[in-house]
């Protein structure tokens, strides 16, 4: 059965407490620090982090919030923007595959590979044609990063309303200590908002490797969302201190 975005709420549960959300998140924050620890020290698997949504939908807030425990040296993270010159001269996943995390290390993607499915496709810039080629390409990709390198890849599309964005991106204009994020094409791009979602469906409801469907409109609910899965990652994942070889001890 095929995902429709208008039928998933952006919301929070309507029970929840944020105060103890908030609490909850925090502990996650602590244990997800740990384990990129492990992770890092274990230095036999790597984690990517695909964070893919509209603009304003708060991608920037949930690395800074989600992995704020963790250690600089084995983290880090890419924001793809429009390609250069040398990027176009090549395949589309050309670049992104030099992003890809080494092994012990966790890799968050602030945009990625879909944009070459979505935005192209919603300006008309490829056709659907290749936009199904494209989407077999990246489902092979992601496959090879798994079962060649033992990477484990975990996507999220940032699900926030068009009311929502719109708010945040009037914000921009608002607010003067983020007016250095205002982009007035940023409007432009939410005039498209249905076309982008039937792309970001198609890309979701297409993948082999599962998306999950954060709701955005509230932040604290968004980086508890998040921290949530990355967490359980972690822990299936199970990276493990390596031992002392008692051999290599001296007398």
């Amino acid at each position: 059965m095929s995902l429709k975005l208008k039928n998933i709420s952006s919301l929070p549960p309507s029970d929840l407490n944020k105060k103890k959300i908030e609490a909850k998140t925090i502990d996650m924050v602590i244990k997800i620090g740990e384990l990129q620890h492990r992770l890092y020290a274990e230095g036999k698997q790597s984690l990517l982090v695909v964070l893919q949504g509209m603009d304003a939908s708060g991608k920037d807030g949930t690395i800074k919030t989600v992995f704020a425990d963790c250690n600089p040296s084995g983290i880090d993270a890419y924001a793809f923007k429009k390609p250069t010159e040398e990027e176009f001269a090549h395949d589309f996943l050309w670049r992104i595959h030099q992003k890809t995390p080494r092994k012990g290390n966790i890799m968050i993607f602030n945009r990625s590979h879909y944009e070459d499915i979505l935005i192209q496709r919603v300006h008309k810039w490829i056709t659907d044609d290749h936009a199904e080629k494209r989407m077999k390409s990246i489902n092979a990709f992601e496959t090879l990063l798994e079962n060649d390198n033992n990477t484990k890849v975990l996507k999220f599309y940032m699900h926030i309303s068009p009311e929502r964005q719109q708010e945040k991106l009037q914000e921009r204009i608002d607010d003067p200590t983020k007016n250095w994020k205002h982009k007035a094409a940023d409007w432009d791009e939410n005039d498209k908002w249905e076309e982008y979602m039937k792309c970001y469906e198609y890309a979701i409801n297409n993948s082999t490797i599962a998306w999950h469907v954060a709701p955005c409109d509230k932040r604290y609910y968004r980086n508890y969302f998040i921290a949530k899965v990355v967490l359980e990652t972690l822990e299936n994942m199970n990276p493990t201190l390596p031992l002392l070889d008692k051999t290599d001890v001296g007398a």
